[in-house]
Formats: structure tokens, sequence, C-alpha cells
């Protein structure tokens, strides 16, 4: 494998609304992750991921954009930008930003000339249908529920959106479009940015001819998900993308990939890939229902092990996957990977050094290095993510009562990771000296940055000391290239694997309360990590505590 810059890189990822607000207007904002890189820095990070700061009405949180090349007054202003990725330069750390463009905001100057002239040259930047009484061009259900057609406003058409109807979907079968798109890429890569996370990327690719398939709901539509299974063709669009802009740049690139099918793999991930890597979402799409989040199966230790031994079998040594635990799309990992009632530093701590040690890159979401948990909410008014909202709706349709709607929904709303990053036991968690924008979760007088970094024994210092690690030159060609081979997959709440290059090392983790023992298969030469202040190893045998992990060198 020809090494790239990024493979030994510790990513981070930020929620700019909600990381850390520095003018009391309830709002994160850039100049506000400007005055934390330190933070950031002193943690060990080296790449940061901006979800979306753009222009935006923020329709879907600023997954709707309305300007490419404008930051949303929200969130600052260009100069502030151009700072951020100057300041990050000084601290050898790079900056990504998201790349949104399956669809934009219904506000965007193209999505406003197509409803003044939809046959003219930007009513093909859209999916435009003649709109037909009674009949919908198909029966395809958005991310976000109801039909993927919407009225487009003063025409007699209809416009795809495969998520809000504030979302119209970009045509990519326009290679004027295309170009529009790789320009806007380019420009920003020439501002010094070091690449993109790249969203929602294989919704671009839609089967031709458009066509009904078999209702799953009530509704009368069917997932969006059964047409992008018979898509074809995706690899020409992602490949001209990547030799117009990102390789030119030798820029970092991490696609935002479902359902890519096996033979796929070396494609979007391999030597000369569309992308330099893609995200793991074994583990989070795990007990998914067609029915709804109500209906989702919850995960357990063994299927979160399994989860992650399948993903790391599929790609081998193909390519490099980003590994998480959670994301801004994604409930809080200890939340929902822990069993209940489980959720202390010690299990956070076995949590983060299973999913860390993994092969791949490893990208950590802003509040996750604290262990920061999922909301409790106690109405739906609370609530502020569409999807959940949608979800709550499809629950109450199943039949459920308000409060069983809302526990459903609870578990699994965006909401989770968007609550404002938990930075002291001040007001507000010391996210703004305003209101915030989204309600802080109560438990900030425990669980914040300012406390454990003063703890050595905190989850901070735990995220700290496994980046330490990954960096060390003495391990680092082990953990970055080694190959992993899973051990003792039969045994029930135990997760382990070897990590072997020039060094072989075990990574083992005890997912139970009660004790449990393994014996070594080789001597232990160094115990590189622990969660706990002790070991208990007699000879070969090693007596683990409840959510002890351990990385030994044998």
């Amino acid at each position: 494998m020809k090494k790239k810059w990024w493979h030994d890189k510790v990513a981070y990822q930020i929620y700019p609304k909600s990381f850390y607000d520095s003018n009391g207007d309830g709002i994160g904002d850039i100049p506000g992750i400007i005055s934390k890189l330190d933070y950031l820095h002193d943690l060990g990070v080296d790449i940061v991921w901006l979800s979306p700061c753009y222009q935006s009405p923020l329709a879907d949180q600023g997954y709707d954009i309305s300007d490419y090349y404008k930051i949303d007054p929200r969130f600052g202003t260009m100069e502030d930008m151009e700072r951020l990725i100057a300041e990050a330069k000084k601290r050898e750390m790079y900056i990504l930003m998201d790349l949104v463009v399956n669809h934009c905001s219904d506000e965007h100057e193209w999505f406003q000339k197509a409803c003044q002239d939809p046959d003219g040259k930007y009513g093909n930047f859209f999916y435009l249908k003649d709109k037909k009484e009674g009949e919908l061009p198909t029966n395809w259900r958005s991310y976000f529920g109801g039909s993927v057609w919407e009225d487009l406003p003063g025409t007699e058409k209809q416009y795809l959106h495969v998520f809000h109807k504030k979302q119209p979907d970009l045509n990519w079968e326009n290679p004027e479009l295309r170009k529009e798109v790789y320009k806007n890429i380019n420009w920003w890569l020439d501002k010094g940015l070091a690449g993109f996370r790249i969203d929602a990327i294989i919704n671009i690719k839609k089967a031709n001819p458009f066509r009904n398939y078999a209702p799953d709901r009530e509704d009368g539509l069917c997932s969006i998900m059964e047409m992008l299974k018979e898509a074809r063709g995706i690899g020409e669009f992602l490949g001209e993308m990547r030799d117009c802009t990102f390789k030119k740049y030798d820029a970092f690139s991490v696609g935002e990939v479902f359902n890519e099918k096996p033979e796929e793999i070396p494609d979007f991930i391999g030597e000369d890939g569309y992308f330099s890597s893609m995200f793991d979402f074994n583990e989070t799409i795990f007990g998914g229902s067609g029915k709804g989040w109500y209906d989702c199966k919850q995960i357990t230790p063994d299927d979160y092990r399994n989860c992650c031994f399948e993903s790391q079998r599929k790609i081998g040594e193909i390519g490099f996957l980003s590994n998480i635990i959670e994301n801004h799309d994604e409930p809080r990992g200890v939340s929902r990977y822990l069993p209940e009632g489980d959720c202390f530093p010690e299990s956070k701590k076995m949590l983060a050094a299973l999913n860390f040690m993994l092969r791949g890159i490893p990208f950590i979401y802003q509040g996750q290095e604290l262990g920061m948990e999922n909301m409790s909410f106690s109405s739906i008014d609370e609530v502020d993510d569409i999807s959940s909202l949608d979800e709550y709706q499809v629950a109450l349709d199943a039949g459920l009562s308000p409060a069983l709607a809302l526990k459903a929904v609870a578990r699994f709303s965006r909401d989770n990771a968007r609550t404002p990053m938990q930075w002291s036991d001040e007001a507000n968690a010391g996210f703004t000296t305003g209101s915030p924008w989204l309600k802080v979760n109560p438990n900030y007088t425990e669980i914040n940055a300012a406390s454990q970094l003063e703890d050595p024994d905190s989850v901070w210092n735990f995220y700290k000391k496994m980046i330490a690690l990954r960096k060390n030159p003495v391990y680092k060609e082990t953990i970055v290239y080694g190959t992993l081979e899973p051990v003792w997959e039969e045994r029930h709440n135990l997760m382990a694997y070897y990590r072997k290059g020039d060094r072989t090392l075990l990574v083992i983790g005890n997912y139970q309360r009660d004790e449990q023992e393994v014996t070594l298969p080789a001597p232990c030469r160094n115990i590189l990590l622990n969660n706990y202040p002790d070991i208990l190893m007699e000879n070969s045998v090693l007596k683990l505590h409840g959510y002890q992990v351990l990385v030994l060198e044998l």
C-alpha cells in the first residue's frame, strides 16, 4: 500500500452550531472553534472536520446549502474561515469541510432560476417531472417521510427531493451541473482546505428509468433504498470527481457510503479509489427496521463485536475505513453500545479502546472524548431534529402511546449528539453566555471538559493516552498498517483482536460487569493501555475486571 499523509492521523468532528459560542447568541461559531484549537491539539487531534457552516436556511441544520461560496453569518465570515485554516496549519492540523452535493437548498440561486424557467438551463440542474393530477411520478418515500415529489412553485411540474422538501436533488446526469460542483470543490481546496467529508453521496445516482416499487407501509410508498439498490454506474461520477478535484491536491476525502457492494470496495477506497477512506456504519445500521425506529433491535455486546469484525474482514488490506462510535446523525455511542445501566467511566473507556485500536482512521465526535451521553427528553416539544419528529409520528401511527413513541425516538434521536458541548460546570455548560439554541444536557455538572482535564483518570485523559499510543514511534507502524486478527470470537461478552506488524499487540475488552478469565497465548511483554489501576494475571491466566480493556504487547 502506498503510504499517504492521512493514514496515521486522528480526526475529530465538530458540529459548529453546538461546539463553542464566542459571541453569546446561543449558536456555536467559527471564532469559537479557533479559540478551542489548542484544546484539540493538546488531545492529539490532527484532522478537524466541520459539519456544514455554509450559507443555509437550516431546514436540515445546514445540510441545505443556499450558497456554497459563503459562510453563514450565524457562524462567522469567510475571513474567520480563512483564519481557522491558517491557525490550524500553525499547529500542523488540517481542516475538512462537509461536501453536500446530492442536493442544495430550495433557496439556492440555481433552484430559484429553475422555478422561473423550468425548461431552461437550470431546470436541468434538478429532476423535474410534469405534474399529473392525482398521480405521483414514483411512489418513493423520502428519508424524512412523505413522498419525494413536491410541486415546483409557480409551474406545472414537480421536483425530486430524497431528503427534506427544502433540499431538491441535483441532477448529476447533467455534465454542466457536475462542472459547477467541481469548480466549487477546487475553489475551497485552493483556499487551503485539506479535503472533505462527502455527504449522502450514494444518492447521486438514480436508477433509470424511474419506476414504482412495492409499497412497504400503509402510506402506499416504498423506501428510497429500493430504487438505490437498482442504481448502476455511480463510479463514473465519483471517478470523474476524484480526477477533477481531490487527486490534483492530494486532498483527503472520506465518503458517507451506505449499501456499497463488496466487489465495489476496491473502487471506493482501494489504491486509486474514489475516496481516501469511507466510514464504517456496520454498527450504526445494525438492528434497523423498515417499519421505523420504534421497531429497531437493541444491539448487544456480541452484536457490536461481530459488526466490527465483519467490516474489518470485508475491507482487509484493500484500504482504510474511518471508524466511528458516533457522529452528528447518530445517538451517543456510550448510550447506544453499552448495556442500559452500565454507562460509567470504565465502560466508556473500554468502548473507546475497542473502537480506536481497529485498523483504520479513528474519528472522534465532539464530546465523545468526555463520554457525553444521550439526552433525557420529557416531551416531544423538546426535540428539534426533523427525522426524529417524523419517526415519532411513525411510531404513533403504528399504535404506540405518546410515552412509548417518545422513548423509541429518544434512543436514536440525532439531537442526542447535537446538544451543546459540555465545557464546564458553569451555566449552559460554558458553551454560551446567552440562551443555547438547543437544551444543554443536565448532566454537564458531572461530565465536562474542565473537570476531566484535571483528572488523570478521566475519559478525556484516556483518549489522550490512546492517541499518544497510536503516535508512539515504537508501535505506530503496527497500529496504523498492521493486520487485524479477531480472537476468542465464540466467547460471550468478550471482544479481542490482535494487531500484527513488526510488533504483536493484543486488544482485549471484557464487555460485561462480571469478571472474565482468559489464558494468554504468549507471555505479556508490556502493558500499553489499561482502564484500571491494576491487572490480575497469574502465569498466563488473565482475570479481567468488569469492563476492563487492555492493550498488551505479547
